[in-house]
């Protein structure tokens, strides 16, 4: 247990999550740097607490990635910690697959970031399907559903794409099928900007292990990878305000925020035009860059992804990471057609999907 006035970081869950949390916990232990967990103790009949070190409170973690990232948008000077950081996640997937990897079928790991929201009648289908979502177009009162888009010739920054959400839902399930094998590990199971942080030792601390022990390092990357391309720099901070400032220390603004400069879409003509920009500030780019780096070496090898086309080889998880954290129903317009863009692009133009602009320099004077 924890000793008198010490600090403890409590997490309280439904206990069948709690012994889940707690497995996996034990199963990292001793694998990357994590949090010691003190002990898992009854709330009521239903619910145990998780009590773990504060790391922040002990000294033995300093700063969590998104926190970095937003820091170097203000200050590209300190772009290297961001880099560094980035490259000790990318050494601990690579060392994970060295040390605990084997191919393995998808039934075999974690489930509940890509088999559950996938599967049949799930939430990807249940949020994207249904014939009452629809865009407003831009030659009358007419409406289009978004599933009927796969009927419309459409174009992103002057680029025919193909944009079938049906389609593109049914091809995730095929990749992911609980049959499929990948490339495993044990690993933490939800790299993302307020799961990580750096070690005062050098390296990544690991926190949040509820979807901790075997599980596809391609889907570990894609995670780490939507992430930073658009989650923890636009879609949480804006769409889950509450979790965006719970677990950032910082919860800076975002230093830009994609936006649409132009869109037709028309069911006379059933074309959908779509111009946007994506900019970065200065440490989420270098955090993208040195993820999409490292995925075109030594980390896309360690997930068994090919050469030259790792990104079409994430299609899957990347389309249900894309589909499956935030509810379609609580976007803008624009906010819709710039995350449909993208899944248009992962599935016909994977060269593009990560392609991000400059921030412009009076944007970092503006920002507070």
């Amino acid at each position: 247990m924890n000793s008198p006035g010490q600090r403890v970081f409590r997490k309280r869950m439904p206990r069948g999550g709690a012994i889940a949390e707690e497995f996996g916990w034990r199963q990292l232990s001793g694998r990357l740097q994590t949090p010691l967990l003190h002990a898992r103790v009854p709330v009521d009949q239903a619910q145990d607490e998780l009590l773990y070190e504060d790391v922040f409170a002990s000294g033995r973690a300093r700063h969590l990635l998104g926190d970095l990232i937003s820091a170097a948008d203000d200050d590209p000077t300190t772009v290297g910690a961001v880099t560094a950081l980035v490259d000790a996640v990318c050494d601990d997937l690579v060392a994970a697959v060295a040390t605990s990897g084997r191919t393995a079928a998808l039934a075999e790991c974690v489930p509940g970031l890509y088999a559950d929201r996938i599967r049949p009648g799930g939430r990807i289908d249940t949020w994207w399907l249904d014939d009452t979502f629809v865009l407003a177009t831009a030659d009358g009162p007419g409406l289009v559903a978004v599933r009927d888009l796969a009927g419309y010739t459409v174009t992103a920054n002057g680029t025919r794409l193909s944009l079938e959400v049906p389609a593109a839902i049914r091809s995730a399930r095929t990749g992911l099928d609980p049959a499929g094998r990948w490339s495993t590990a044990l690993t933490q199971g939800d790299p993302t900007e307020p799961n990580i942080a750096d070690s005062a030792a050098g390296g990544a601390c690991w926190l949040d292990f509820e979807y901790a022990g075997r599980n596809t390092v391609a889907g570990e990357i894609s995670n780490l990878l939507w992430y930073l391309l658009a989650l923890g720099g636009w879609l949480v901070p804006l769409h889950q305000r509450d979790t965006y400032v719970r677990t950032l220390r910082l919860h800076l603004p975002p230093a830009a925020t994609p936006r649409i400069r132009h869109t037709e879409v028309s069911t006379r003509h059933r074309h959908l035009d779509i111009d946007y920009t994506w900019p970065t500030g200065p440490g989420r780019r270098a955090a993208l860059t040195r993820l999409l780096t490292r995925l075109a070496g030594d980390l896309g090898a360690a997930a068994g992804l090919p050469t030259g086309r790792e990104l079409e080889a994430l299609r899957p998880f990347l389309t249900t990471r894309i589909l499956g954290v935030i509810p379609p129903g609580r976007l803008g317009t624009d906010e819709l057609l710039l995350v449909l863009a993208k899944l248009a692009e992962i599935q016909t133009a994977a060269d593009q999907f990560t392609r991000t602009d400059p921030l412009p320099a009076p944007s970092l004077l503006e920002r507070s």
